[in-house]
């Protein structure tokens, strides 16, 4: 005879208690969620040029794949936002056009540049979770374990970016560190605002 209890079915998870806890837990969802949206926004962004030329339709569907995930995890932050009652961020026009604008600005650059933002946000993304990893603990397992699926595909992305030729696009170190030094001020930001 096992030892080990049956697996209790999915519940949705009690309202927190007020308290600086659950408004640690409130910026992490809305940092997200955020990030999240961007994301979606950036991949918009490359796809509206890369669509637009038939030579590159592989490209266009590597993204339109990559955009899909990132929708995916856009959703799950959309629910859990409105389940614990964390208003998203005040931002979210300016993460749109913001998003959208690299996206386009990279991909007009061509593949490798684009490919460059991918990794670069990739990069900021997988060790922000990562940090939420360690975080969270043992204190919301639900929410660590989709932050660690989501980190998970964060770093199939930028995988896929580094194999696509992030690091052979045009002023690489200059454009990848800009980026990421946009998004990590982009998280800072958006946990509170």
């Amino acid at each position: 005879m096992s030892t080990h209890s049956k697996t209790a079915p999915h519940r949705k998870p009690l309202p927190q208690k007020p308290g600086p806890r659950a408004a640690r837990i409130g910026d992490m969802l809305r940092v997200d969620h955020a990030g999240e949206y961007g994301a979606v926004a950036i991949y918009r962004g490359q796809r509206a040029v890369f669509e637009k030329l038939p030579h590159k339709a592989r490209t266009a569907k590597l993204l339109e794949e990559m955009e899909a995930g990132e929708a995916h995890h856009l959703e799950t932050f959309d629910r859990l936002l409105a389940e614990r009652k964390v208003r998203p961020t005040l931002l979210s026009p300016f993460w749109n056009a913001a998003g959208f604008g690299l996206g386009a600005a990279t991909a007009l650059m061509g593949e490798k540049a684009a490919m460059a933002c991918t990794e670069a946000v990739e990069d900021v993304i997988e060790k922000h979770y990562a940090e939420q990893i360690e975080e969270l603990g043992e204190t919301e397992p639900e929410l660590q374990e989709t932050v660690r699926q989501f980190r998970e595909d964060e770093l199939e992305h930028k995988n896929t970016a580094e194999d696509e030729g992030a690091r052979e696009a045009p002023g690489y170190r200059l454009l990848s560190a800009a980026i990421r030094l946009g998004c990590r001020a982009a998280i800072r930001v958006a946990e509170k605002v």
